[in-house]
């Protein structure tokens, strides 16, 4: 991990600290920040990454029982700076194998650069469009997050029922996926809706959405979550 000075990190708690600016052709402006002590990756108008702050899959997570969930293998579906094994490893404890597979190149930059290096979970980085590397892939996974976002649009592919049939197939049988929604708007959030009940739930009948203040955050099977009290 590339360090800040400690007194950047400090100022952090109190004002956003410029890191470094970048583009690439899939992400014209690409910024890192430090915020409460945390590398943020933001674009113009999204967060990518939040560390472990990263509020909708910090939720999410938060509601599963990642006790008896017994997972070991983890498909990252976009990586931003990793925040989600980051969630994992400071806040539950958590170490698994990973596969991240991410299609901007200046993004796996950014984050070999501030994060990836200070995970304690291997990791396997592959440069690639998730939607045919889904297509692709005969591996198997117990764990699929899906985190993909251009700025502030979920391209259209991935909202489609080939995509999310692709992603079912590497489930292993003790396997859930979590795909992370749009919800900032009020048309957001009616998209969101549509698309869990006309596409997720019919591919994962058991499906539910999870209660969180930002994103919609969709599991493929209720059956991970903690007990309702």
């Amino acid at each position: 991990m590339k360090h800040s000075p400690e007194w950047k990190r400090l100022m952090s708690f109190m004002m956003e600290w410029h890191i470094e600016s970048t583009s690439s052709p899939y992400n014209p402006h690409l910024y890192v920040s430090l915020v409460n002590g945390r590398y943020q990756l933001s674009t113009a108008n999204a967060i990518y990454s939040y560390g472990d702050l990263y509020d909708n899959f910090l939720e999410a997570f938060a509601q599963m029982d990642l006790e008896t969930a017994d997972f070991q293998s983890v498909l990252l579906l976009g990586l931003g700076l990793g925040s989600i094994p980051t969630i994992l490893e400071n806040i539950h404890n958590k170490q698994y194998q990973y596969t991240a597979v991410e299609i901007d190149e200046e993004v796996i930059y950014l984050a070999s650069k501030y994060t990836l290096p200070e995970l304690a979970s291997p990791m396997q980085v592959i440069c690639a469009d998730a939607a045919l590397y889904c297509a692709q892939c005969k591996d198997t996974f117990d764990l699929i997050a899906i985190d993909i976002f251009l700025d502030d649009m979920i391209p259209d592919t991935f909202q489609q029922t080939p995509f999310l049939e692709n992603t079912k197939k590497l489930l292993t049988d003790k396997g859930v996926l979590i795909y992370n929604h749009l919800a900032y708007t009020k048309e957001d959030k009616k998209q969101a809706k549509d698309f869990f009940e006309d596409t997720f739930k019919v591919v994962f009948p058991k499906a539910q959405i999870l209660q969180t203040n930002g994103n919609r955050m969709m599991i493929s099977n209720g059956r991970f979550l903690k007990p309702q009290h």
